[in-house]
């Protein structure tokens, strides 16, 4: 293993650690959502409670999943592809 596959090894692993802490940062929800349901009580009726829907983005699981999979895809085409030609046609 030379040191460009290193370099893509560490790169790789830090970006699938660094989803990981983002999907716990976001609340670790499973899905990806885009809108929350919001309660927002009234100011002349406390009783009254109207629920309402927010923009608002919250990390999923499996937008982690997926950036992941792409990463390791993407890292062992590279690991492959910065290989040592001369050491593989020695061994064969």
């Amino acid at each position: 293993m030379n040191i460009k596959q290193k370099r893509t090894l560490i790169i790789a692993a830090v970006i699938i650690v660094a989803l990981l802490i983002i999907w716990i940062a976001f609340g670790g929800h499973i899905f990806t959502r885009t809108q929350v349901l919001v309660e927002k009580k009234d100011e002349l009726f406390p009783d009254m409670v109207q629920k309402e829907w927010v923009n608002k983005f919250i990390w999923g699981l499996d937008l982690s999943l997926v950036i992941s999979v792409i990463t390791i895809f993407m890292g062992s085409i590279l690991f492959y592809l910065f290989r040592d030609k001369k050491k593989s046609a020695e061994l064969s």
